[in-house]
């Protein structure tokens, strides 16, 4: 379990912790498996080779899991993730690394809940952000 995070450590600009993932085949068979997406790009070798690609790719659902347990994990056991989105914008392979990077853009009141705005993304080895997004979340006050 992660450290908590308080509201009052946050600013805008922050860097979220960097997070590298190693993703293998068998954790696509296993969250094929569990989604119920049985795509065979997703763990046929030779069926995604024929349709172009040069391997089997990630879910784009276990990527969007991956960021949230990213943000989540950043937040802490007492934060709360109130939302998420992402985008699919390229390929990501098993056996390659996965990196989370992320920052804070925006650190605010609503009502009664501390809000933070989270730019995310993860990257491939290439260094491109193949899989943009953005979250809130809610973080605990030092003083709650």
């Amino acid at each position: 379990m992660s450290e908590q995070i308080y509201f009052e450590d946050v600013s805008e600009g922050m860097e979220l912790p960097v997070e590298v993932r190693n993703p293998t085949p068998r954790q696509l068979v296993q969250y094929a498996g569990a989604s119920g997406d049985f795509y065979e790009i997703h763990y046929d070798r030779n069926f995604a080779q024929s349709t172009g690609l040069k391997d089997i790719i990630i879910h784009g659902a276990l990527k969007n899991a991956m960021l949230g347990a990213y943000v989540t994990g950043w937040a802490g056991p007492a934060g709360e993730l109130r939302r998420l989105t992402v985008q699919y914008r390229g390929m990501d392979y098993p056996d390659e690394p996965i990196t989370a990077k992320g920052h804070v853009s925006r650190v605010y009141q609503e009502g009664q809940s501390n809000l933070v705005d989270c730019t995310v993304w993860l990257e491939n080895p290439e260094g491109q952000q193949t899989t943009p997004g953005t979250a809130t979340v809610h973080l605990p006050s030092r003083s709650d």
